[in-house]
């Protein structure tokens, strides 16, 4: 399939951005990916190096992960996060400090990196919509829809699994609905399960799994902020109520820290708010040069795959490359596999579910799709590229 030639279409548009500025990841030494395998190293479990060279060993180790709370979020609300915003200067002992959440800098992505510490190339869940080269059809890897086998969509085992057989007390502590989906078993399983319905009982039972072990690891999370931030957005005070929330939370479980303990707080993104306007939210249903040669949509707004029909795929890349021009990365699979957007290196059953061509946004902007994604795309608050507000994360930490 050839497309309209489109040197005449766009003559005014700004030259595309070049896919080696993109701001890679920090794999291998400072993203999600490296947080746990540097935790369980060293508490002795065989197999596993020390990535994050500032993280001193401690006997018992839990990651308190807060959906969508990016690390700009924290400091640009000291007000509504005071505990929070305390643990940020090193001059208490703790250290704070961005990690990158890793490509796209999304949920399904993220708790696969945290759980394997493997990077999305390697674990296999590299957005939240993707094709399945089995069907050809788009896999929802939050949702898990359509249905497919975790353990082959995702084989490796994850870090709690390699520490329970090490001897370590393993633990997640999560709400109860999260006890048997498809992607805690494929990115968060090993150990026990502990559910619970309040962010308190949460935070208590965390508590007290750490100390349940002469060493322990120790995993527990609270979904609401990322959710209040993609209905009413960051500027919201339905958002800020949140973060002032899990402020308290983060240090209730602080203060019942048993000895020898190490809190990690992180998220798995950041959030930026999008305006309800042409310019700001371009409706890939409604426009007809994005959907030229274009079979599939995945990824989300901030963050797509796109699947061209067989024989488009050159043509697709010109076309999206010119209309979006300096608002988004736009990159062939080739080309973000090269440049190490999904990691170091693609697993060869992973590179099918990478999008013919990948557009990551730098600009304030979403591509939304009316009519295939309704809900997504009435979303206030978005995420999923590698900007920093996006990708960069708390890494916070309190020691006792």
């Amino acid at each position: 399939m050839v497309l309209p030639a489109t040197a005449a279409l766009w003559p005014d548009d700004p030259e595309p951005l070049a896919v080696e500025t993109a701001p890679v990841p920090e794999y291998g030494t400072g993203s999600l990916a490296d947080l746990l395998p540097t935790l369980a190293a060293g508490q002795g479990v065989p197999g596993l190096t020390a990535r994050i060279a500032e993280l001193a060993p401690a006997d018992r180790n839990c990651v308190f992960l807060i959906d969508g709370l990016g690390w700009q979020q924290i400091k640009d609300h000291p007000d509504e996060a005071p505990y929070l915003n305390s643990l940020l200067h090193t001059s208490r002992g703790n250290t704070g400090r961005p990690i990158t959440a890793g490509f796209p800098a999304t949920t399904a992505t993220s708790l696969a990196s945290v759980g394997t510490g493997l990077p999305p190339g390697t674990h296999g869940l590299p957005g939240y919509t993707v094709r399945d080269p089995a069907t050809g059809a788009l896999m929802n890897q939050l949702r898990w829809k359509p249905y497919t086998d975790p353990r082959v969509w995702q084989p490796y085992p994850t870090v709690f699994q390699l520490a329970h057989a090490a001897g370590v007390h393993t633990a997640q502590v999560s709400s109860p609905a999260f006890a048997q989906t498809p992607l805690t078993k494929v990115a968060l399983s090993g150990g026990g399960f502990h559910g619970r319905l309040s962010g308190e009982e949460r935070m208590d039972l965390t508590a007290a799994q750490l100390a349940a072990g002469d060493r322990s690891l120790v995993y527990t999370y609270y979904s609401e902020v990322d959710g209040k931030g993609h209905r009413f957005g960051v500027d919201s005070d339905a958002w800020r109520g949140q973060l002032m929330y899990v402020d308290r939370l983060v240090r209730r479980l602080a203060e019942q820290l048993p000895p020898r303990s190490a809190l990690y707080v992180t998220a798995d993104h950041g959030m930026i708010d999008i305006p309800f306007d042409e310019e700001s939210r371009i409706d890939f249903d409604e426009d007809w040069e994005l959907r030229a040669g274009v079979a599939l949509l995945g990824g989300e707004g901030r963050a797509r795959h796109v699947y061209a029909v067989e024989g488009a795929e050159a043509d697709v890349l010109t076309v999206w490359r010119e209309v979006l021009g300096d608002r988004f990365w736009v990159a062939s699979r080739a080309e973000a596999v090269a440049a190490g957007w999904f990691g170091p290196s693609v697993d060869e059953r992973v590179l099918g579910r990478i999008g013919d061509v990948v557009a990551a946004a730098c600009d304030d902007v979403v591509i939304t799709a009316s009519v295939r994604e309704p809900n997504e795309s009435a979303m206030v608050g978005m995420h999923g590229s590698m900007t920093p507000v996006e990708q960069l994360v708390p890494l916070i930490e309190v020691r006792t």
